[in-house]
């Protein structure tokens, strides 16, 4: 038996601000509708179902899986639209990417203040 991860659910200030925020840096298709959620629909099949709360957000981690041509496209649009964002997970390197295992990796914050990062070697090199 095989076990594939399908989705989790994203609390938002604004749904569909923060779906289309990182769809639209990730190159991924347009966030659709599904009961009260915005999904953003990753390539390998899972989704990020995200929903809107009037609660506190606890912000929570990220981690993208991405090919260097994602990669490039992405750190471009975060530079041309003066994101804020680090190599490493503490922000103690801000506009920089790192370069763990022989890849490249960035970490940024989506409007509601979870923290994303996107690398494009796992790390350990697998």
């Amino acid at each position: 038996m095989s076990v594939k991860f399908n989705h989790t659910i994203i609390h938002a200030k604004d749904q569909v601000a923060s779906a289309r925020f990182l769809a639209e840096l990730l190159g991924l298709p347009e966030p659709t509708r599904f009961g009260h959620f915005h999904v953003v629909k990753l390539t390998d099949g899972a989704s990020l179902d995200y929903m809107t709360t009037q609660e506190a957000i606890s912000a929570q981690h990220y981690a993208f899986l991405v090919t260097e041509e994602v990669f490039d496209s992405l750190i471009a649009k975060i530079r041309d639209r003066k994101i804020q964002h680090w190599a490493d997970p503490f922000g103690r390197q801000e506009n920089q990417i790192n370069t763990h295992d022989g890849g490249r990796g960035v970490y940024f914050q989506d409007p509601s203040g979870h923290y994303m990062e996107a690398i494009t070697v796992p790390y350990g090199g697998w």
